[in-house]
This record gives C-alpha cells, structure tokens and sequence, in this order.
C-alpha cells in the first residue's frame, strides 16, 4: 500500500484573524520561499499577517513570546532554516529552538512550526519550494488550525491562562 499525504482542510473563522510571521533570514533563499509560501496560503485564506525578522532560528521563539505579551496577535507562523554543519550547533539549534516553541505551544501560543532541520541546501530548497513541499503554507495552515481550536474551546471573554499562572495539583 502507497502511503500518501493528507491535509486538513482550512478552517472558517466567524471573527478576523491576525497571524504573525516571524522570520530567520540566515539563509536568504529559503527563507523568500517559505515566506512565499506562507503569505500566499494566509492571503488566499483572507488572513490579515504581519511580519519581523529576526537574526537566527533560536531568536523566533523569543520574539513570538515578545510579540504575544506586547500585542494581539491570534497566532504564530515560526520560518527558518537549520542546514547541519561540521559541528554539534546544528543540533543545539535545531533543538533548543524546536522546544521552545513547544513549550509556547503548551502554554497555550497558536504556533505553526515552519524551521526546516536539513542535512542539505538541496533539501532545504524542496521543502520551502511553494510549487513543490510548501511547508511555509504548511506551518501557516497548522497555525490557523490552532487558532481554530483555540476559538473553539475558549469561551469568548475568557482569558488564555497565563505563562506561569497555573498550579500542578498536589497530594
């Protein structure tokens, strides 16, 4: 049996959406393409988006939590490029970022997580090429698709939960 790719389709929205792109240009290229990508599925999608760079893929986190504490955006499209090197920082970004836009995740932030972790430029340009993998598009669909569920299960005048705000319950 042939395994084959799915996706869900894009959610409807009774109220206007925001959606940040926050963007590691490092390598320029790629980084156009998944912007392209991204912007082209939100502007289909009638998605008002806005955009800011930021130096590398282990800024992006910090940024989306600057932005989500200092404005109202519903939610975060995370777009970068991680090619491994000679050395072990490969893994320390491609992991240090990865959790911590997890743990935004968790606490409650609307992230679509488009950082491509690669062996090489080759398969870099196949997965940020619109007319081939899109995974911009594909991190912004998965960030309107946590908007929704969030919309869905948070009743309106109802604050998310803060970072921090909660407590583990203890015996």
């Amino acid at each position: 049996m042939a395994l084959s790719e799915y996706s869900l389709p894009l959610p409807d929205f009774d109220a206007p959406v925001r959606v940040l792109l926050v963007v590691a240009p490092f390598y320029r290229d790629i980084a156009n393409a998944l912007i392209d990508g991204a912007t082209g599925l939100l502007d289909t999608a009638g998605i008002a988006h806005d955009m800011v760079e930021v130096p590398g893929a282990l800024e992006i986190p910090t940024a989306i939590r600057i932005a989500d504490r200092d404005s109202n955006f519903d939610g975060f499209v995370a777009l970068g490029c991680v090619i491994r090197g000679a050395t072990t920082h490969y893994e320390t970004v491609c992991n240090d970022s990865s959790r911590a836009l997890t743990i935004l995740g968790l606490e409650g932030l609307c992230i679509g997580n488009g950082i491509l972790t690669v062996e090489t430029a080759a398969q870099a340009e196949e997965r940020a090429d619109p007319s081939r993998m899109n995974k911009g598009a594909g991190a912004a669909a998965a960030a309107l698709h946590l908007i929704s569920l969030a919309r869905r299960w948070r009743p309106a005048g109802r604050p998310r939960t803060e970072p921090g705000s909660y407590q583990i319950a203890r015996k």
